[in-house]
């Protein structure tokens, strides 16, 4: 699939780092590093833009090791950027941490994937099909 970007950042254009990687690593396009202190968040730019085809939607993920090694996630995970969005694609990180958290520039901060998805069209009735699972959620199949 080809995706229009444009990339105003000081860093190449994001690849994918293996032959099956799912995710494109997001840069932080920041000119002096940003101290994230212990449960603070911020929106930190990439400096690209993209144009997504009609029918897909590209999330923005956390990379697992800066979760692990750092507590710093991806505040609204995933986030979703719309096929009409046009804006800079922007990452909110936050540090879940107890200790202060430096992003220095060019730094990976997040990954995107892009994936089809199917928009809904509502069928209104009163009554669902009954299922094994039935009302039950939060846990009910397991831990």
């Amino acid at each position: 699939m080809k995706v229009k970007i444009i990339n105003k950042s000081a860093f190449p254009t994001p690849e994918y780092a293996t032959e099956l990687s799912a995710g494109l690593d997001l840069k932080a396009d920041i000119e002096t590093p940003v101290i994230l202190k212990p449960l603070e968040r911020a929106m930190v730019p990439t400096g690209l833009f993209i144009a997504l085809p009609e029918g897909t939607e590209a999330q923005v993920r956390p990379r697992s090791g800066l979760a692990a090694k750092f507590g710093v996630t991806v505040l609204n995970t995933p986030g979703t950027i719309d096929a009409d969005y046009r804006g800079e694609i922007k990452v909110i990180l936050v540090n879940l941490s107890n200790q202060d958290f430096v992003v220095n520039p060019g730094e990976r901060i997040a990954q995107m994937v892009v994936a089809k998805f199917e928009q809904v069209e509502w069928d209104e009735v009163e009554v669902l099909d009954e299922t094994v699972r039935g009302e039950g959620g939060f846990g009910s199949t397991g831990r």
